[in-house]
């Protein structure tokens, strides 16, 4: 029976970009039946709003979601802000299927390593960022400001619960690689990080398959720069993970080839999600067959793994994007001397021949 995958398109190179992920997932011989549903500024333009009740039924109806990008200058001065693609469409959609959890692989490619700031070979990198996505700083209560712009107030919550669901995701991830989970807080200081590193220490005991260590978020900002090939699954709150996520992707040199999950609680024991390329629309190139699709694809990559139990699968997707690269094929936005230039579906069809 096959995965049923809803495709959203969404604006700009999206749609692009999500064809070449869609033609490397046929290729690698996993069935897939694939519906697409409206999200962001098109769907505005076409429905009103830029999150149609259809596009939420579509995505509850199947085993995962598949997404392009969202949003673009055209639509930046919609009325009510919440109507914005962003807003109103992807964050709207991630909390209608409650996904909490924020997935980020970050991994050296050896074709790209002289473009990453840290080239010595001990730094090559290879982790995963486990954020909690919906609790923390961002979501607590009450958060304010004075009426006369002097003070402002935001606040950190996080519950028991919200912990424990973001660390057995952690876990779950961690038996997929080498076992090993690096919690990150900052327990000297908050009583959010002494609550969240006394959850995963429960969690710990009652795991002891997955070896755990815990770290302060300023140590493990200066641990990824010293040494990031140490890290294998990191653990950590919303706030923290936003930034740390954000610096082991600058790390790898590649901001533009990165992708990303967000998940949900697990259907049939395997996890639900939302599969997306970090990168925005980018309008301005758009119909150009000059946008990057590797992105797309190896969060296709990820959908395989985590969504459909498929590893095997999602290995040779992403050994076959790396061999792409190893013979000089690139896309504009990396394009360089002494390597060759590719349009969108000419990547996507050279990952596809590199499929073995």
């Amino acid at each position: 029976m096959p995965y049923k995958v809803a495709v959203l398109p969404g604006d700009g190179i999206g749609p692009e970009v999500i064809d070449e992920a869609v033609k490397v997932v046929r290729a690698s011989g996993i069935d897939i039946e694939c519906e697409d549903g409206l999200l962001g500024g098109v769907a505005y333009d076409e429905t009103g709003t830029p999150l149609p009740p259809e596009t939420i039924r579509l995505c509850e109806s199947s085993d995962a979601v598949l997404l392009g990008a969202v949003g673009g200058p055209k639509w930046d001065r919609v009325e009510p802000v919440a109507m914005r693609p962003e807003i109103g469409g992807l964050l709207a959609l991630r909390r209608e299927l409650n996904l909490y959890a924020n997935i980020r692989p970050a991994k050296t490619l050896r074709p790209l390593l002289h473009a990453s700031p840290l080239r010595e070979g001990r730094n090559l990198m290879d982790l995963v960022v486990v954020r909690e996505l919906t609790g923390g700083i961002y979501f607590g209560e009450p958060r304010s400001r004075s009426a006369d712009g002097q003070k402002a107030i935001d606040t950190c919550v996080y519950t028991r619960a919200e912990i424990e669901r973001i660390t057995r995701q952690a876990f779950q991830i961690a038996r997929g690689r080498r076992r090993q989970v690096t919690s990150v807080d900052k327990a000297n200081v908050l009583e959010t990080s002494r609550l969240w590193r006394e959850v995963v220490d429960e969690f710990a005991s009652q795991n002891p398959d997955v070896s755990v260590q815990h770290m302060l978020v300023d140590n493990c900002a200066m641990q990824l720069v010293r040494d990031p090939g140490q890290f294998d699954v990191i653990l950590t709150e919303n706030m923290f993970g936003d930034i740390l996520s954000d610096e082991a992707s600058m790390i790898t040199g590649s901001l533009g080839l990165l992708p990303s999950a967000s998940l949900s609680d697990d259907r049939n024991g395997k996890a639900y999600g939302l599969f997306e390329p970090i990168h925005g629309s980018a309008p301005d190139i758009a119909g150009q067959g000059r946008a990057n699709p590797l992105a797309a694809i190896l969060s296709a990559a990820m959908m395989l793994r985590f969504s459909f139990a498929e590893p095997e699968a999602a290995d040779r997707v992403e050994a076959a994007v790396e061999a792409a690269l190893g013979e000089g094929l690139r896309t504009a936005d990396i394009f360089e001397a002494n390597t060759k230039l590719v349009s969108t579906s000419e990547m996507g069809d050279a990952v596809v021949a590199k499929m073995v």
